[in-house]
This record gives C-alpha cells, structure tokens and sequence, in this order.
C-alpha cells in the first residue's frame, strides 16, 4: 500500500471513531444539573453523554412497560383472573 492510501486509511479510521461535537443551550434548570454533575467529577462531555443515556434507557423501559401493560390488558384470562382476586379480597375485608 502507497503512503498516500495508508494515510487515508487512516485518517478514515480516526474520523470514524471521532466523537461528534455539539452545541448546546442550557437553560438555568440544566445548567445547575450540569454544574451537579461536573461537581460529582464528570466532565462536561461525560455529564451530557451520560445524561442522554440515561434518558434514552428511560425512554425504552417506558416503552417496554407500556407494552408490557397492553399485553396484560389484552389478555382476557389474566383479567378474568385479577378480577376474581379483587372480588375475593373485596369479600375478605367486607367480612371484618
């Protein structure tokens, strides 16, 4: 391989493991939860990336429940079956 092809391999290698920089407006809300996080011993960049993990892992397990929910809706037999359940302790502390 030329010099000139090993350098563009490399350079190709070096932007694609490159993080990619962004700007962001904080308002005062965000920019105390920063400051919080820079205090703990993050770095900025640390601060915002974990943030946005964070919230990402939220997001789904969110949306993992809420179909986990709709799942159970859906399903007549464990309705059938929490109805009973409800019924009996109904009956249960109706009887004190």
């Amino acid at each position: 391989m030329c010099r000139r092809s090993a350098l563009l391999v490399i350079q190709n290698v070096i932007q694609r493991r490159m993080a990619r920089a962004i700007s962001v407006g904080l308002d005062e809300e965000a920019d105390r939860a920063l400051r919080t996080l820079e205090a703990a011993g993050l770095t900025q960049s640390e601060a915002i990336r974990t943030a946005l993990l964070s919230e990402v892992r939220h997001r789904r397990r969110s949306q993992e429940l809420a179909a986990e929910v709709a799942a159970l809706e859906a399903d007549e037999v464990d309705r059938e079956e929490m109805l009973a359940v409800a019924e009996l302790m109904e009956s249960l502390r109706a009887s004190r």
